[in-house]
């Protein structure tokens, strides 16, 4: 298979030059916005990166024999392409070149090798992270355990190890079964749940390599069926649309034969009962496997805990954090999953699909939260 990439100045207009260069069998491998580029005048333009089985003289849907070869924009082989994406997901590497936080004062002085004034330093770092006192007197006190093997040297593993036994994490499934596994993801507006649906998707087909559906019952948002739309298209994934409850069930139907259905719902205010309790009764008609929530980094722990907190009539197995990228500091992550026991599946930091997002890892999300960086 080869690999190849097609920038246009749209996502369809995008699409549509893959599809004419390599029919319909072509596999969307991801997307991309790309700014202030000198080369196309510093516009806004859009990267579809995709591969085709035995690229040499394809014939395109026009007739045309159309010649594909690897150039300076080829991403290589396809097995490469499939492998480094698999390990950017699931083997947790630093996925995005995030600089450098802020460093709390606490972490730059030096003091004596008394353990009280280490832990007191950390309580210091961690209250800059935005970590609630419950959470580092928690956290401290765990520490503690362990007074007669902590050296300056190791006491920030044994720091972070122990940050890590306070998230849980989520092992999201991805396997054929006989019957369609129905997943939706819900959540307040703006905090990605669509683009966090196209990248679930991507993951299922290309590597895991599942048949997919997509059922959106976002009919309010302008918008928000196109941009479902365009992906379903550039990616030869079915789609359907519900604009009441009594329509999923035969909808379902037609998705029998798939093994995972993802259904787009319509961001709602936590405060707006009525239209989270409307979204309830698409989802209860639907008969969805798993709902999962969408949460923003950027949001305070105090917006999360209502959020979760309201969210709760739709028994949601876990969270996604989103927008990490966009985020001062981390703490409010853990102050909502350690608090609430709530299970963390996947972390995103950008819209490229499906590169930015990474499965979760306790040891990474905790080194995460107390350095303040993506990096471990």
């Amino acid at each position: 298979m080869q690999i190849k990439k097609y920038i246009a100045a749209t996502l369809k207009e995008a699409s549509l030059i893959m599809k004419e260069e390599l029919g319909g069998d072509a596999v969307i491998l991801g997307t991309r916005i790309i700014e202030g580029d000198d080369r196309f005048k510093k516009k806004r333009m859009f990267e579809i990166t995709a591969g085709i089985e035995n690229g040499l003289d394809k014939v395109s849907e026009s007739g045309k024999r159309a010649k594909l070869s690897t150039d300076n924009n080829s991403s290589g082989d396809y097995l490469v392409e499939l492998k480094n994406l698999n390990e950017k997901i699931y083997k947790n590497p630093s996925f995005a070149k995030i600089g450098v936080k802020e460093e709390c004062p606490a972490q730059t002085k030096k003091s004596s090798t008394s353990l009280n004034t280490e832990l007191k330093e950390i309580g210091e770092t961690l209250q800059f992270r935005e970590i609630q006192k419950p959470v580092i007197n928690a956290i401290v006190e765990r520490l503690k355990k362990y007074k007669n093997f902590l050296t300056r040297e190791n006491i920030d593993s044994y720091l972070i190890s122990s940050i890590a036994t306070m998230i849980p994490t989520y092992q999201f499934e991805l396997k054929k079964q006989k019957e369609p596994k129905v997943v939706s993801l819900i959540g307040p507006t703006g905090v990605g749940k669509t683009t966090c649906i196209a990248k679930l998707a991507v993951i299922s087909k290309i590597l895991h390599n599942l048949d997919i559906g997509l059922i959106s019952i976002d009919t309010y948002r302008l918008g928000a069926l196109d941009q479902l739309r365009i992906f379903s298209e550039i990616s030869n994934t079915d789609m359907l649309v519900a604009y009441e409850p009594k329509e999923m069930p035969g909808l379902l139907q037609k998705f029998k034969k798939k093994d995972i259905i993802f259904i787009d719902t319509a961001g709602r205010s936590q405060n707006n009962a009525n239209h989270l309790k409307e979204t309830k009764l698409f989802l209860t008609a639907g008969g969805v496997t798993e709902t999962h929530l969408v949460l923003s980094t950027t949001s305070s722990t105090r917006n999360l805990v209502d959020v979760a907190q309201k969210f709760k009539m739709f028994n949601y197995k876990s969270v996604l954090f989103t927008k990490v990228d966009e985020a001062v500091s981390y703490g409010s992550m853990l102050n909502l999953v350690f608090t609430y026991d709530i299970p963390i599946m996947f972390l995103t930091n950008g819209q490229v699909i499906p590169d930015d997002i990474i499965s979760a890892d306790s040891e990474f999300i905790a080194s995460m939260i107390y350095k303040g960086k993506m990096t471990k």
